[in-house]
């Protein structure tokens, strides 16, 4: 009995991983195209995983939540930091939004 306690224990984690890597990719995949479509550069080519949470689809289905953290920029002597979430291996969000610029504010005596 401990034996296949171990074993499915085992598969899961396998499993896990696996998926993970898929949604990674799918992460990473649309990371570089958001980049490439606003003019910016994707840094480091990768994410990095920020939040894991079950969660559901649109047809009541258990999935798992990733929320990834990248950085891209917009000068290239920046860091700036965009996210990306995934359903599953669904990508459902991303965030790329390049720091507006600061007013000046000048004091009048």
């Amino acid at each position: 009995m401990t034996e296949l306690v171990l074993l499915a224990t085992v598969v899961a984690l396998a499993w896990l991983w696996w998926d993970s890597m898929q949604a990674r990719e799918a992460a990473v995949t649309a990371a570089r195209a958001a980049c490439e479509a606003e003019g910016l550069q994707f840094l480091d080519d990768t994410v990095g995983i920020a939040s894991l949470r079950p969660a559901r689809n649109a047809g009541g289905r258990l999935l798992l939540q990733r929320a990834y953290d990248f950085e891209f920029s917009d000068t290239g002597d920046n860091r700036i930091r965009g996210s990306v979430v995934t359903l599953g291996r669904r990508v459902i969000l991303l965030r790329v939004l390049p720091p507006q610029p600061v007013a000046t504010v000048t004091r009048i005596r």
